[in-house]
């Protein structure tokens, strides 16, 4: 018997796939410097141009992709419900799914953008996968020693900050000739040649995305999705959780000076992701009819295939081997595009959909993990 999909699910991972691109686009439009997604270089306030730029970092960066990780959980604990079901070994098959989402990403990062996410996501499916195994328990000991080993570090680097350490990434230049006057086949190449330096944030979140993924599978066993009365409770106190504390926390992000950058993104953008599931649930139980569920929602059920789209058009738009209007625009333009790609992949999602139950790179995975099951 093939179980139905849970609806909100897929809202929220739509909702977060938009969400990530929120922080992306700054990337692309500033031609990979990374200084536009941070405040180490302003030591006052900021202009308007810079403000609204800072406006939709606030409500994105680090929000959408923490409410992502947490969703790549819950779909590992449907999988491990699946695998149960049809009285599979676990993690058996699943572990080659993983090395396939590795092997997606790095084709990824290599031809597209340098700051994928699906390598992470792979490695930390592979560990959590295993974690499971041992029990809620286990779980539960797990995420309080790899949290407080990732708040510890997360914190230090905040004392750090404080105490005058600079926070600056480094100059950029380089890279921003790069993107604006390279041709693609440079672009490839220097991902390539700088393989472990542009990995290394890949690497570093491993622990707070294994907390995030585990976090994920708790909510999905204790009922936070669930449309019950205690779905509906439990999710309450995540919204009080996420907007009444993971709000002040992330308007720490305007203090000029890059101290609370690393903070901000790593440590309490998680807990504001916590509030923006809550508060999607809320709204899509109030008017579930709205046209922007089913958009999302279309975007959800194929979200690996939109997150690359997502980058491959802003890769065009902005970078010197297509449009290339890198450095060329200013906030409120960047923000209108991000808009257009959102709504440009709501319609290729519903388009696609009409004529497939899935999206072409879900596909691709759901038959390799078959030729493997073979």
């Amino acid at each position: 018997m093939k179980k139905e999909r849970i609806r909100l699910l897929d809202i929220l991972r739509g909702f977060a796939i938009a969400g990530t691109l929120g922080t992306n686009i700054w990337i692309f439009a500033h031609l990979g410097d990374l200084s536009y997604i941070t405040t180490y270089e302003y030591s006052s306030w900021w202009s308007l141009e810079d403000f609204w730029r800072m406006f939709i970092l606030f409500l994105v960066n680090g929000k959408l992709l923490g409410l992502l990780t947490i969703m790549f959980g819950v779909g590992l604990e449907l999988k491990y419900r699946q695998s149960l079901r049809k009285n599979q070994p676990w993690p058996g098959l699943y572990i080659w799914t993983s090395c396939i989402l590795i092997m997606e990403g790095f084709i990824h990062f290599l031809f597209v953008m340098e700051y994928d996410i699906l390598m992470s996501y792979g490695i930390t499916a592979i560990i959590v996968s295993l974690i499971i195994k041992g029990g809620d328990r286990i779980i539960s000991r797990t995420m309080k020693v790899i949290g407080g080993i990732h708040a510890v570090f997360v914190l230090f680097l905040l004392l750090v900050g404080i105490l005058g350490a600079n926070m600056s990434l480094g100059s950029f230049y380089d890279v921003t000739l790069l993107y604006k006057d390279g041709t693609w086949l440079e672009q490839v190449n220097y991902r390539l040649d700088h393989f472990l330096l542009l990995r290394s944030e890949a690497i570093l979140v491993i622990p707070m995305n294994i907390f995030l993924f585990l976090l994920g599978v708790r909510f999905m066993r204790s009922g936070v999705f669930s449309p019950n009365e205690s779905g509906k409770r439990k999710r309450k106190k995540l919204f009080n959780i996420g907007i009444y504390v993971g709000v002040p926390l992330n308007l720490l992000v305007f203090i000029p000076g890059g101290a609370f950058d690393l903070p901000v993104r790593y440590l309490f953008a998680p807990i504001l992701s916590l509030g923006y599931l809550a508060l999607i649930a809320r709204m899509v139980e109030r008017n579930e009819r709205l046209w922007i569920w089913r958009r999302l929602e279309q975007m959800g059920k194929m979200s690996l295939s939109c997150y690359v789209m997502q980058n491959l058009i802003a890769s065009f738009i902005f970078y010197g081997w297509g449009l290339g209007l890198g450095g060329k625009v200013n906030s409120l333009t960047v923000i209108l595009l991000w808009i257009l790609i959102c709504c440009c992949l709501m319609i290729i999602s519903s388009f696609w959909l009409k004529y497939f139950t899935l999206g072409p790179m879900e596909s691709m995975r759901k038959h390799a993990t078959g030729v493997m099951q073979r």
